[in-house]
């Protein structure tokens, strides 16, 4: 056999796993939601059980489905459906509202996927859509400060026709590619205006975290594209400069500072969220109290910002590890997609998408235990909130348009090189 169809079998079985860990989990709490009830169907809970049928269904199209379509990095996909999945079980389990919602954003992600990867696969020349991606963007990042609402001390929201959004998550895409195109055509002053106007937004709407994010993910390109260290540091050292400023600027990063040096201090108030969030990583323990137990909800934000905290409890840490470890073998397997690609634009682009997923989950999880001061970002893929969960797969589309085309210049240097040996 081999060593692509022994691969190709392993994913399945991988796959197989993960379908029947999912299906088991979502029965168990369709036997806990009805447990007492009788045999009177009509007055049962049925939510659990469709979603033990519907989850195992998506994970299914997301990693068996797709490589039918075109060439695609299984392993990416195993782990992106994997973690988009334990976020819509981890909801269910607190607030099954919000994983109803958020197994729709799901769908929705894996048709944007679909989409990314097409237009990754099929445009040729990036020049018009990069131009064309900054006013775009630049009017999405200002309509919060015209229509939008605040929330946690930053105004990065806005409501349409009943439903929420933040822009600033979708144009996380358009940074990258706009700037990845500049970059590898060598135009510095396009990129640099325009992430330093997407910066200048961010920090008009207080959301310094986002703003964290913009600035790590365009600092690393530059470096990856000039691999000019001096620079580099340069702009990290005004990077700190900028956080000193808007700590002595907004009193809401003042107050998260306070709280990361000793929560304990004001543990009724601002300190409640973290000291709660490191009880429930406590109580889990090594293996966790168990799915559908403990108390989750008596964590502030537990949906989005202290989701980890919930897996942790019911899970334990050696399953929050194990979580961790899927987002090192994602950020992992998005390295090896950027080294092996061509061009300079998909290398830039694979590592900007590998940048991003990375330094957003260090950010969450770093701010959740303790170890940095808490910014408020999304976990991704977990954490609820449809545009968060759709850009994320928007990501990996782009990770896996730029791993699709490398497998096709594989198969044509193998096909060359045989007709070359015959």
């Amino acid at each position: 056999m081999s060593r692509k169809k022994a691969s190709l079998k392993a994913g399945k079985r991988l796959c197989g796993v993960v379908r029947l860990f999912f299906f088991l989990a979502f029965l168990l709490l369709f036997f806990r939601d009805n447990i007492g009830k009788g045999w009177s169907f009509a007055e049962w809970n049925w939510n659990a059980l469709i979603l033990a049928g519907a989850v195992p269904v998506m994970i299914t199209l997301g990693v068996n489905l797709l490589p039918r379509l075109f060439p695609a990095d299984r392993l990416l996909l195993s782990l992106t459906n994997f973690l988009c999945a334990l976020g819509v079980l981890i909801l269910y389990d607190t607030k099954p509202l919000y994983a109803r919602h958020q197994v729709i954003a799901y769908g929705i992600g894996l048709i944007a996927m679909v989409i990314c990867i097409y237009l990754i696969r099929g445009i040729r020349s990036w020049r018009f859509p990069a131009i064309l991606l900054i006013p775009v963007s630049l009017l999405l990042l200002a309509l919060p400060l015209l229509i939008g609402k605040e929330k946690n001390g930053a105004r990065n929201w806005i409501s349409f026709a009943g439903a929420s959004m933040q822009p600033s998550e979708l144009v996380k895409l358009s940074l990258i590619l706009s700037v990845s195109w500049f970059m590898s055509r060598r135009k510095m002053i396009p990129w640099f205006l325009f992430s330093a106007a997407c910066l200048g937004l961010l920090m008009l709407q207080k959301d310094l975290g986002t703003a964290l994010l913009y600035f790590g993910v365009t600092l690393l390109l530059y470096w990856g594209s000039s691999g000019n260290t001096a620079v580099t540091l340069l702009g990290a050292a005004a990077g700190g400069g900028a956080a000193v400023l808007g700590y002595r600027l907004f009193a809401h990063v003042r107050l998260r500072v306070a709280v990361w040096r000793n929560p304990w201090s004001d543990y009724d108030n601002s300190g409640y969220q973290l000291v709660q969030s490191l009880m429930a990583i406590a109580s889990g323990g090594i293996l966790g109290v168990g799915l559908g137990l403990g108390s989750p909800t008596t964590i502030p934000v537990f949906e989005s910002d202290f989701i980890f905290s919930v897996i942790c409890e019911q899970f334990g840490v050696i399953f929050g590890l194990c979580v961790l470890m899927m987002y090192v073998a994602l950020i992992w397997r998005g390295t090896v997609i950027a080294m092996a690609a061509r061009g300079s634009f998909h290398a830039l682009t694979a590592m900007g998408c590998t940048v991003l997923i990375g330094l957003q989950t260090f950010v969450i999880i770093g701010g959740v235990i303790k170890l940095i001061p808490l910014t408020g970002v999304t976990l991704p893929f977990i954490s609820y909130g449809g545009t968060s969960l759709v850009s994320s797969m928007c990501l990996v589309g782009l990770l896996q348009g730029v791993a699709s085309l490398n497998e096709d210049d594989l198969e044509e240097d193998a096909g060359i090189a045989s007709v070359g040996l015959d």
